[in-house]
């Protein structure tokens, strides 16, 4: 398969929520946001049926699902480094260099959040932190590397304490990386996510100015 941006995103999310069945030939994408189901549908143009799926997690929680079969896909994402059950075996994956910040905004959206508030501490001074998620160690250890190498951002990578890890970026890095993230309009994202980070991006920018 020929790399490309659009591609890059969806191989983002599939990292984060999506799944490769053992039979060699199945995929699955899930998420709690019908919009970012049809963003993924749409990209990979894709006419199957929603459907929805529920939680293990917790009683009454559904999530919405799609489906579909490609061989050619299903082996191009194995040779990159995905694999069945990959939650907690995940380490690095063969991305371009030219396309990890179109994959990381697919990571962004399927595990990944952004958080902001008002310092107190110091005079209009607000804070934006963005954060990655995953249960393996090793592949936020990648990315972490992969940001330093491209962008010179420096991550704290944490452990949670409920099996997973966070790669967090504070407020000079977050900001970098988020302009980095949101390179040019009409990329394919998850809307509100986006929405909300430029609401706190143009604070930032109005901060500045002020100063």
């Amino acid at each position: 398969m020929k790399w490309s941006a659009d591609l890059a995103y969806v191989v983002g999310l599939i990292t984060t929520d999506g799944s490769l069945s053992k039979d060699g030939r199945h995929i699955d994408f899930t998420s709690k946001d019908i919009n970012l189901i049809r963003t993924f549908a749409g990209v990979l143009k894709l006419k199957n049926k929603i459907g929805l799926k529920s939680s293990s997690y917790g009683k009454g929680k559904t999530y919405y699902r799609i489906q579909f079969g490609n061989v050619k896909f299903y082996h191009f994402l194995v040779d990159i480094g995905l694999t069945p059950n990959k939650t907690k075996t995940l380490g690095s994956l063969t991305i371009p260099k030219e396309y990890f910040i179109d994959f990381l905004r697919g990571h962004l959206d399927g595990d990944g959040y952004t958080f902001s508030y008002w310092d107190k501490r110091w005079k209009s001074s607000f804070m934006l932190y963005t954060g990655f998620i995953s249960a393996s160690k090793p592949h936020l250890e990648w990315i972490q590397k992969e940001i330093k190498t491209l962008w010179k951002l420096d991550g704290a990578l944490n452990f949670s304490g409920r099996s997973t890890y966070h790669l967090m970026y504070a407020k000079k890095s977050s900001v970098a990386l988020l302009e980095k993230v949101y390179y040019k309009d009409c990329l394919p994202c998850l809307e509100r996510k986006q929405s909300k980070i430029m609401q706190s991006m143009g604070i930032i920018r109005q901060e500045a100015q002020v100063v």
